[in-house]
């Protein structure tokens, strides 16, 4: 299975910001990005790639203690930015994104717990990819137009095993599909 760690804003957070997206999909040249759907908005926190079947009770189990020791924290959607000279475009998060980078680093601790090779280190970016590009484009319209965003502050109060099915059908534009398979309370709450 294809997993990674994530944190899933609320419905009404994803509505906020599908508005400042349409804003943003409205602007010439919008087409050469493949836009993300709003069912796979997330904050990825670890991914982890192909994973044996027989691996996830372990490295679920670890989560759920990266769960127990992280208590909820506020999160908000803001801004914009880019990654790889406009090959990513995304919004950030302002809050508590101290809590959120905390989280992401025990959740690729859990999956080097649970024996699952992990790529090296980098500092934790906290953000939501909204689109993509093939190449390297200038994204700075639509950084601009996501800059002014923010949205309601909402409490992160669990950490999600997202299962990630690629497209299989070779349409142009489909999008992967994501179902959780696992969730834990944050702080051991619920």
């Amino acid at each position: 299975m294809r997993l990674f760690a994530a944190v899933l804003p609320p419905e009404d957070v994803v509505r906020e910001l599908a508005g400042a997206v349409e804003r943003a999909r409205a602007l010439p040249g919008s087409e050469r990005l493949r836009w993300t759907e709003r069912a796979g908005w997330h904050f990825t926190l670890a991914f982890y790639g192909e994973v044996d079947e027989e691996t996830v009770p372990e490295l679920s189990a670890r989560l759920a203690k990266a769960a127990r020791r992280t208590g909820p924290f506020p999160l908000a959607l803001r801004g914009g930015g880019q990654f790889g000279r406009g090959k990513a475009l995304w919004t950030g998060a302002r809050g508590e994104v101290g809590a959120l980078r905390l989280l992401a680093g025990r959740a690729a601790a859990a999956a080097r717990k649970a024996g699952l090779e992990q790529d090296e280190h980098r500092r934790y970016q906290a953000h939501l990819t909204v689109a993509r590009a093939r190449e390297a484009m200038d994204v700075r319209p639509y950084v601009a137009a996501l800059q002014d965003f923010t949205g309601r502050t909402w409490t992160v109060d669990e950490l999600v095993l997202v299962r990630s099915r690629l497209p299989r059908s070779g349409v142009p534009g489909e999008q992967p599909r994501y179902e959780p398979v696992g969730r834990w309370a944050l702080g051991g709450a619920g």
